[in-house]
């Protein structure tokens, strides 16, 4: 039985992500941790985050995660969701605050302009709402999710990656940004799976079963 630990730093949608996980391997063990023993005993571990860059990262590393975190997200199935992605990188524009540095990219807040949408109307900061993901290279976690899938996104900042071969995702929202990275055993989504149905629950499983 494959355990996957959801760490818990006082930031996240965490009983949402828990639910879908268990929905979605109800094999697997579960669990939502504030124990750095258990995220080290753990097989699989996921950042969720929710709110703001800064107050994620200054929780994180009072909580006493970090250092747990940063062992296990060397050789452990990591999925980061949100701002969980974008506290893998590095520099980001939201309070000049900067990540963990894991991946090499940048944090930038979306500048709309004058841009409108399908119908007109002028488009929002923040993006709510669902988009289309354009699965922009092959990844494990894709498997059974067809390609330009709707998911589920409420944010308004997005990752920058410096090398666009971390890039497997990409949606589009007054103009193409990068929603989906994955490097090595890390993968990362700017949007929810946890609020985005069946595809969502199908990459939760395919998490589950990942062997990087």
């Amino acid at each position: 039985m494959t355990t996957v630990a959801i760490l818990d730093y006082g930031m996240g949608n965490l009983r949402s992500v828990a639910q879908a996980m268990r929905t979605a391997a109800p094999e697997a063990q579960v669990m939502i941790t504030s124990d750095p023993e258990q995220v080290r005993a753990a097989e699989r571990l996921i950042l969720p985050g929710q709110g703001a860059m800064p107050d994620c990262m200054a929780n994180l590393r009072t909580s006493g995660l970090l250092e747990a975190l940063s062992e296990g997200a060397k050789t452990k199935p990591l999925l980061g969701v949100c701002v969980g992605e974008q506290m893998l990188f590095g520099a980001a524009e939201e309070g000049n605050s900067h990540g963990l540095g894991w991946l090499d990219g940048s944090v930038v807040k979306f500048q709309l302009n004058e841009a409108v949408d399908a119908n007109g109307a002028k488009l929002k900061v923040p993006h709510m709402g669902w988009n289309r993901v354009n699965q922009t290279r092959a990844h494990a976690l894709w498997h059974g999710v067809p390609d330009e899938a709707y998911f589920y996104f409420v944010h308004s900042y997005y990752v920058m990656p410096n090398d666009a071969h971390l890039t497997v995702g990409s949606s589009v929202y007054g103009s193409a940004f990068t929603c989906a990275v994955a490097h090595d055993n890390i993968f990362a989504t700017q949007f929810h799976p946890e609020k985005s149905g069946a595809f969502g629950l199908q990459l939760y499983r395919n998490f589950a079963n990942w062997r990087p």
